[in-house]
């Protein structure tokens, strides 16, 4: 017997290992880059994104659209790379709660869960919406004579069943199921939007980047509903206890579908607005952009093809959105800022059931009585998005300001991550506080308000109750993972 084989056979007994992840429970190292890859994509839906956002960003700057997408593209790729130094260092389902807490301390990290839960949640509950109003709008056309409303609420409950059904049949169906149809929506808005740059005609990129004298508020508060079409990004980040090499694949995950996500809203925003210039119309008056251009173009079934897409992509989205939000409350049960209950997984599936049961009812509940009362979709729409914007980009700030810190603690500080980070944190600071003050109408205003009361009034109370606690649990390797790994007698990783 060689010397490898004696101590393969005979391992020197390494210490200090538990017998369980403190994360224990959810199906480790079982998914890959293309399923990494695949989380993310669903959770920003692009193929949506690219028309609702760039249809959003025009009402508030309609002569900065495409400069608004453009700068916020720039400053995502800053925040992606700056939770990107957390995410090859340790794999966590808590993501940016569990990173900020890890550099700023529990009451940091309490103020990133609670802002990153609301906004998972009202993103989730703005891709029911537009799913039900694309859904809505296609049938319309169809049968011109179908109630919307109603069409709006039926859509809203099989869209709900169709997410718990997909969330509690495990990580891999739900992330091949994100892919395929996020493909798929991503092809078809692509080529449509090709053909109708050479329907158009030949097309001054710099007039469209910048037509005229740009408003800097209005840009501000344009690139914030732009950053909206990008948030999400991180999500795959939530996944990496179930990722295989998630200190190598996540990041890649997170840079590449803001790289990806970022060429395909600009070239939407190209030409919807000089689709719309050439026609001498007005894009934020239009329902629905591309398929209107389509028309117009003589691309009508096109249009409608590309509006199933987005249909379907939106629904992916509020499965991306989910997934991610069940996965920050598991970890926050598991750090005991929540009950114990949350962090329960289904034996087989090895999901976060009870987590999927707690939030779905209320994320599916909210698009359904909006729906029912006869609320404009598309108000709804707008106000669900201000709230998920002002969450995600809080817990951006946060996760920003927290890099810079964690990289000194951990002794491998460098300046250009951490001037990345600062300089993200502060534009996005500014341009939230813009945004809040000039960029939002009164409804979502209150909304905001009232989701960051709520917010405050959950990490007061948390904060106090917990406050002898060390939040932040990631995974980490156990004893039958170590050759030669012994837990101490007794001993389990925390629960």
């Amino acid at each position: 017997m060689t010397a490898l084989a004696r101590a393969i056979a005979r391992p020197t007994p390494v210490a200090g290992f538990g017998e369980r992840s403190p994360l224990h429970g959810l199906e480790r190292r079982s998914i890959g880059i293309v399923d990494l890859a695949a989380q993310s994509v669903a959770a920003v839906a692009p193929a949506a994104a690219a028309t609702t956002v760039v249809l959003l960003v025009s009402g508030v700057a309609p002569g900065a659209t495409v400069a608004a997408i453009v700068a916020a593209a720039v400053l995502s790729f800053g925040v992606a790379r700056t939770v990107s130094e957390f995410a090859r260092r340790f794999a966590a389902a808590g993501a940016l709660y569990t990173y900020t807490a890890r550099g700023l301390g529990p009451r940091a990290g309490l103020a990133a869960g609670a802002a990153v839960v609301v906004g998972y949640a009202a993103i989730a509950m703005f891709s029911l919406l537009g799913s039900a109003y694309y859904l809505a709008y296609l049938l319309g056309g169809w049968w011109p004579g179908l109630d919307r409303g109603s069409t709006v609420t039926i859509a809203v409950l099989l869209e709900s069943v169709v997410v718990a059904a997909v969330l509690m049949a495990g990580i891999r169906l739900s992330a091949r199921v994100a892919l395929l149809v996020e493909a798929v929506s991503v092809a078809l808005i692509v080529v449509l939007l090709g053909a109708l740059l050479i329907f158009i005609g030949p097309v001054d990129v710099v007039a469209a980047l910048a037509p005229g004298p740009i408003d800097p508020v209005a840009l501000a508060a344009g690139a914030v509903i732009a950053l909206t079409a990008f948030v999400g990004f991180e999500t795959s980040a939530t996944l990496g206890v179930e990722s295989v090499a998630p200190l190598r694949n996540v990041p890649r995950a997170i840079t590449g579908t803001v790289v990806i996500t970022g060429a395909v809203y600009v070239l939407a925003a190209i030409t919807q607005v000089s689709g719309f210039h050439a026609l001498g119309q007005d894009l934020a008056a239009s329902a629905s952009p591309v398929n209107d251009l389509a028309v117009a173009y003589g691309l009508g079934p096109w249009g409608t093809v590309a509006d199933v897409g987005i249909a379907a992509s939106f629904l992916a989205c509020a499965i991306g959105s989910m997934t991610a939000l069940v996965r920050v409350l598991f970890a926050m049960s598991r750090d005991g800022v929540l009950p114990a209950r949350l962090g329960r997984t289904h034996p087989r599936l090895r999901t976060p059931i009870a987590a999927i049961l707690a939030a779905l009812p209320i994320v599916a509940g909210v698009p359904l009585v909006l729906a029912i009362l006869g609320v404009d979709p598309r108000e709804a729409m707008q106000v669900t998005l201000s709230v998920g914007a002002t969450g995600y980009i809080a817990a951006y700030v946060l996760v920003c300001v927290a890099a810079p810190v964690f990289l000194r603690r951990i002794g491998e500080f460098t300046l250009w991550p951490a001037v990345i980070a600062v300089v993200s944190a502060l534009v996005l600071g500014a341009a939230l506080v813009t945004f809040l003050i000039a960029g939002s109408d009164p409804i979502a205003l209150v909304s905001v308000g009232v989701a960051v009361l709520l917010a405050v009034v959950f990490v007061t109370v948390a904060g106090r109750r917990r406050r002898s606690l060390t939040l932040g649990a990631y995974d980490e390797p156990v004893a039958a993972q170590v050759l030669g790994g012994v837990a101490p007698p007794g001993r389990s990783a925390r629960e």
